[in-house]
């Protein structure tokens, strides 16, 4: 049942308004509220009043309003695991598990350099705004010797694009001379990579609360960097208030690896250097048992649910019907496009449903409407910033996207949530982040779609030759 129309506070007048009417609505806030036909008015930056209906008479300083006859409002979706430098190496070693994936890989992400990140990262971006995602995040590792200042040109092309933005600040230590997978010349020492996380905290991370960049700690994974790299990030990452980031229980064979290096599955060795916790999330963690979604659970660590790329690596089935089950915090995302080339995250909600299907709770695994909460609010609370961002609320931040489902891709479905999860990608009429338009009629409004495109060829291009020199 609807809940009735609510309002934000006091009315301000001075302040401009955007007005969305005649629009089915799924709010995805924790009674998840639907209307068949309501209104959304949005007051400079923050949803000042959602329900059913036409919007309330009066309001001043209207200057925009917008049909939504057809469409569908939701919240905007959450991007919670990504490599933008990804975007100029797609299609290559297709056919290759994780391990082997990786190894032919490093080799040529090594010789990235900041005009390549800078172009993959608009590349990415822009494929994941244009579907509708709102807030992005980048999970950047690969720092080679003189490449330029990688952060800042990611950061500057999220800024460009007009989305919110995390920026995990990866690193890598422990390369092949100490039994791991990059290069020797691809890693940065302890000392260095904890340096440069820090100083990227200290330069670009903002904790407000409409805040558009916040950085996270994010050593790669257990098998590219050292225990006291592990330990020393969650260290530096409380001190500075800052969420921890990392890939957990990926493959088999990264299981494996853990239990001969270290003497325990990856899970007891995320708990023994102290990255477990309500400030942690981990990318996949597809091969986890009960007692593995226990500790998760119980210690408020979150997960981004990568089904695309976990098909595409063969990785396996991430057992998230058993997580939201548990209570653990699961969002989805896009990871990088080396696994997954389509590189949108509105296509991962119809993935994570279809493929949690194969899993053993089959039909029942998931509905479509947990699938849309994986992609706004369960995103949302996995980056830590479910209060701001994620539902539509009163209050809360306008990040929110009108899907267009009156097309012959779509008209047939009568529920509108239903349509958006199974369908085909929907068409994006209108995408807003901080109450500011992104996307309008399925294109970008920031930044030149056509621009990018030569761009991200040219840099895809220059990367593969100065690769195949050696």
């Amino acid at each position: 049942m609807a809940a009735p129309a609510t309002s934000g506070g006091a009315a301000a007048t001075a302040v401009e308004r955007l007005v969305i009417e005649n629009a089915a609505i799924a709010t995805v806030d924790a009674h998840d509220t639907e209307y068949t036909s309501g209104h959304v008015v949005v007051a400079g930056n923050r949803i000042e009043s959602i329900g059913a209906g036409p919007a309330p008479e009066g309001l001043e300083g209207v200057v925009r309003r917008v049909d939504g006859t057809g469409h569908l409002v939701t919240p905007g979706l959450v991007n919670t695991h990504h490599h933008f430098y990804q975007w100029i190496t797609r299609g290559l070693a297709t056919d290759h598990n994780l391990f082997e994936w990786l190894t032919a890989l490093y080799p040529t992400w090594a010789r990235l350099d900041e005009p390549m990140a800078y172009a993959a990262a608009q590349g990415s971006l822009a494929m994941m705004a244009r579907g509708g995602v709102t807030t992005a995040m980048d999970h950047h590792y690969v720092f080679p010797r003189g490449a330029g200042d990688l952060s800042g040109a990611i950061i500057k092309a999220a800024s460009e694009t007009g989305v919110r933005f995390t920026l995990a600040r990866g690193s890598m230590d422990r390369s092949e001379k100490d039994g791991g997978l990059p290069p020797d010349f691809a890693v940065e020492t302890l000392e260095g990579a904890l340096a440069a996380t820090e100083e990227t905290v200290d330069r670009y991370h903002d904790a407000s609360f409409d805040s558009m960049t916040q950085i996270a700690v994010a050593p790669c994974s257990p098998f590219s960097v050292s225990t006291e790299l592990l330990k020393q990030g969650a260290e530096l990452a409380r001190r500075k208030g800052v969420r921890l980031h990392t890939h957990g229980s990926e493959t088999r064979e990264e299981e494996q690896f853990c239990k001969e290096l270290f003497g325990m599955g990856p899970t007891d060795y995320f708990a023994s250097t102290g990255w477990l916790g309500d400030d942690v999330w981990m990318a996949h963690c597809v091969h986890m048992n009960d007692s593995d979604i226990a500790a998760f659970a119980r210690t408020g660590t979150g997960v981004a649910h990568c089904p695309s790329s976990n098909a595409r690596l063969a990785a396996g089935i991430a057992r998230v019907p058993d997580m939201l089950e548990a209570g653990v915090p699961v969002g989805l995302g896009v990871d990088g496009t080396a696994s997954n080339e389509s590189g949108e995250l509105h296509t991962e909600l119809r993935n994570a449903l279809l493929i949690n299907r194969l899993g053993a709770h089959r039909e029942a695994a998931m509905t479509a409407r947990q699938a849309l909460r994986l992609g706004t609010h369960g995103g949302a609370r996995v980056l830590g910033r479910a209060d701001q961002t994620g539902s539509l609320e009163p209050g809360k931040l306008a990040d929110l996207v009108l899907w267009k489902l009156d097309t012959v891709a779509h008209a047939s479905i009568a529920d509108p949530v239903t349509a958006l999860v199974f369908g085909a990608a929907a068409p994006v009429t209108l995408s807003l982040a901080d109450g500011r338009p992104v996307v309008e009629d399925n294109h970008l409004v920031t930044v030149d779609e056509d621009a990018i495109a030569r761009s991200t060829r040219a840099e895809a291009r220059r990367l593969a030759r100065i690769a195949a020199a050696g």
